[in-house]
């Protein structure tokens, strides 16, 4: 298996060459290559990393000064992998910011915030944060390193197979897999990683109901999600399944698209878009690997690997923009707004075929259309110095 250099590396490689001792955080999905990444800090460095998966390890970080100050003589650089599991590590890693100031890298596959609250808070300025995300199609591109002859028919072909399999690192670059072998592991970290991490971490009482509620969201890909009516048809209460969403949100397996809402009447939803971080978990949940050409949902399956690329994008490149859809009550629609913080917007027209951009949108703005055929040029300029 081939191991892909990652966007973020730049960020870490900055910020060890640095003065800075602000902790780095690397959040993201598990399986996204966060323990890769800190393996090879660990080899490069020649420090220890530590995996608060065991106990063992998270025994070494008691809040006591003594012990602390044993690990940072140890250790030019203190890495750690899955922080979230010691939701108390906010007490300890401010005594090593504050009295040790070390070098700290710390990755999780659930944001510390969401387990320590108001402990997390205190640790306002002590930070940094980037993102480990499923690979995005500017990295494969880097690495694959296609030529300039053959870049056009690479980018369609990897689009291709993005929509269908995903982008998970190990999913991607094992290409001896057979199609059965590559299903199973999709099926594994569904199982085990997204669903059963998930349930373990936040002591949810129904792994059932997680993994029908992220289907009825498969199912519904380009259109508005009602928690009523997911709840109703799964007899569930709303309350519970809108819980249920927000984990899915905070942890990496949705992206949600709120609606944009201005002054002007007709414009009008209540109700958010969902869409996944990766379409192999996605189509493993509804079960289907056709070709895009055989499958009635490859409008929405394109429109979801825009917009997760064009999220992967944002955060990698900490840009400063929102993200919207934009509907009117006669039914016209955008498929995604991009505001910038000057209140700069692009509109962006999502389509498998060539078509041309409605002028809809009620305020001043750039018009892009994305295809099959561009959509590595448009995602590639779109948030460009943003």
């Amino acid at each position: 298996m081939n191991i892909l250099k990652r966007k973020i590396e730049e960020n870490i490689d900055a910020y060890l060459k640095s003065d800075e001792t602000k902790i780095l955080f690397i959040w993201g999905p598990r399986r996204s290559g966060k323990t890769t990444l800190i393996d090879k800090l660990a080899q490069e460095l020649g420090v220890a990393k530590y995996n608060f998966d065991f106990e063992s390890d998270r025994e070494k970080f008691a809040p006591r000064r003594e012990v602390l100050e044993k690990i940072v003589k140890e250790n030019k650089v203190i890495l750690i992998d899955e922080v979230q599991n010691y939701p108390e590590a906010t007490v300890m890693l401010k005594l090593l910011h504050d009295e040790f100031k070390v070098k700290v890298i710390a990755t999780g596959s659930s944001e510390l915030r969401q387990k320590t609250s108001f402990e997390f808070d205190t640790m306002a300025g002590r930070f940094n944060e980037i993102y480990c995300l499923p690979l995005s199609i500017s990295e494969i591109m880097d690495n694959e390193k296609p030529k300039a002859s053959e870049e056009a028919e690479f980018g369609i072909q990897l689009a291709k197979k993005a929509q269908i399999w995903g982008t998970y690192p190990e999913v991607y670059t094992k290409d001896n897999l057979s199609e059965k072998d590559r299903i199973d592991l999709l099926q594994k970290i569904l199982d085990a990683y997204v669903l059963k991490d998930v349930i373990d971490i936040y002591e949810l009482k129904n792994q059932k109901l997680a993994k029908d509620i992220l289907t009825k969201i498969a199912l519904q890909l380009g259109s508005e999600v009602s928690m009523r009516e997911i709840a109703s048809s799964l007899g569930a209460n709303p309350s519970t399944v809108s819980n249920y969403i927000e984990i899915f949100i905070k942890n990496y397996i949705l992206i949600p698209l709120p609606s944009f809402k201005t002054n002007i009447r007709k414009a009008v939803s209540k109700n958010r878009k969902l869409y996944f971080y990766d379409l192999g978990i996605r189509n493993i949940l509804i079960q289907d690997f056709r070709d895009l050409n055989l499958r009635q949902d490859k409008g929405g399956v394109f429109e979801n690997f825009i917009i997760l690329e064009l999220e992967k994008m944002r955060r990698l490149a900490n840009a400063k923009v929102n993200l919207y859809f934009y509907r009117e009550y006669d039914g016209k629609e955008i498929d995604l707004v991009i505001e910038d913080y000057k209140k700069n917007y692009i509109t962006v027209e999502i389509k498998s075929k060539k078509g041309e951009a409605q002028e809809i949108f009620p305020l001043k703005n750039t018009s892009e259309v994305v295809t099959t055929q561009n959509y590595f040029e448009k995602i590639s300029s779109i948030l460009e110095n943003k």
